[in-house]
């Protein structure tokens, strides 16, 4: 059961890393620059890397997190299930 919680928190902790400086890539654009085909391919990776953590940030951030639990588990078994 260690190995497990130990094998997921390095999977959050390298999935938030990928997603670091993701803010002045977005901001780019808002002051009136153009993002680059490579810049755009980055925005994409970052963004993929952080909808992956999603239901881990969603379960540790709302209020009543424990009953969200459940549906996390459901998450997690059903993504394993299609590899």
């Amino acid at each position: 059961m260690l190995e497990a919680q130990k094998r997921e928190r390095d999977h959050v902790l390298r999935e938030v890393l990928k997603a670091k400086g993701l803010m002045p890539l977005l901001m780019k654009q808002r002051n009136g620059n153009r993002w680059s085909a490579e810049e755009r391919r980055e925005l994409l990776d970052r963004l993929n890397a952080l909808s992956q953590i999603s239901p881990y940030l969603v379960a540790m951030a709302v209020p009543g997190s424990m009953l969200m639990l459940p549906v996390l588990a459901w998450w997690l078994d059903r993504r394993r299930g299609r590899r």
